[in-house]
């Protein structure tokens, strides 16, 4: 690929999909789409979560956190993606390259957790539904977000410094659309034996751990939904978890996607489309899947606009 004279020597040159310049403009044209869709569905959310009072309550408190986390997370990665596909400018600066590495593994993490903690949310909702508020008060959620967040900050720093600390012998052809783990350690010189050795770990604790738990707190889930005999009752447990089943499983089948497949069976073309997808389909799917299959969000949103004085 031609570099152009705009980037510097030290600048890294962002491949993505310029082996299918056929794709560039149809790619930026469903990227804006579903950028301005994503800032505007977790705007909402977070918006009316923040401003209706019938929805301060645990299971929107941690909503308005995953919707804020969405929001940044496309924010990071996607006017970048942008501006590469619209123009000639295929770099990315080594500042700008480390700031959208560390803040992406530091949301991306804050999310792995923030929905395991949303699926203990809902195990408390309907397994015990009696004593919710007793265990779901509000210092246990803020102090649960603040676990959420740390571990994600405390994550990207171990991660990101260490990879960026890597020798890359001017290697500076990244094979990908922007600053991730996987691809930036392959630009290393060096062994990176124990860089992966960390990812592995770090996959461990923040992706396969939280999908362990979330199995867990689903399985008591279907097994108190078994007991119940009313049809309402049935369809109520249903609907409080159905919205966060479906984003965990579009979620984690991404994340796991690109972060558990060895290095070697990793294709370069699959795991783009892997990471556009994490980066952009999931986060532009989660309001709409909240909103849509959410009634007390569609009721907060016509109260708020004056159409319903329920």
């Amino acid at each position: 690929m031609e570099v152009t004279n705009s980037s510097s020597g030290r600048d890294f040159i962002l491949m993505g999909f310029s082996d299918q310049p056929q794709l560039e403009m149809v790619l930026f044209v469903l990227i804006l789409i579903s950028y301005l869709l994503t800032l505007l569905g977790n705007t909402i959310i977070v918006v009316v979560s923040h401003l209706d009072p019938h929805l301060h309550t645990p299971m929107y408190f941690f909503l308005s956190h995953l919707s804020f986390v969405d929001l940044c997370f496309t924010t990071n990665a996607i006017p970048q993606l942008l501006w590469n596909l619209w123009g000639p400018y295929k770099t990315i600066t080594v500042i700008g390259c480390a700031v959208q590495l560390s803040v992406g593994l530091a949301l991306g993490s804050t999310e792995c957790v923030l929905l395991t903690i949303m699926a203990f949310d809902r195990y408390a909702a309907v397994c015990r539904p009696l004593h919710y508020m007793t265990l779901m008060h509000p210092r246990l959620c803020q102090g649960l977000a603040a676990m959420a967040w740390l571990s994600g900050m405390g994550n990207s720093a171990i991660q990101s410094t260490i990879t960026l600390r890597l020798p890359r012998c001017g290697n500076r052809h990244i094979p990908n659309f922007g600053c991730e783990v996987p691809t930036m350690i392959k630009l290393a010189c060096v062994d990176i034996r124990a860089n992966e050795v960390v990812l592995f770990i770090a996959t461990l604790i923040l992706v396969l751990l939280p999908i362990a738990l979330i199995l867990v707190s689903y399985g008591f889930i279907a097994r108190a939904a078994l007991r119940i005999k009313s049809s309402q009752a049935w369809r109520k447990a249903l609907g409080t978890c159905g919205s966060h089943l479906l984003v965990v499983t579009l979620f984690f089948g991404m994340i796991s996607g690109i972060y558990i497949q060895s290095n070697r069976s990793f294709s370069m073309s699959s795991g783009k489309f892997l990471t556009l997808s994490y980066a952009v389909i999931t986060p532009t799917l989660n309001p709409l899947i909240y909103t849509l299959r959410n009634k007390d969000m569609k009721k907060a949103l016509r109260r708020l606009l004056g159409k319903d004085q329920s």
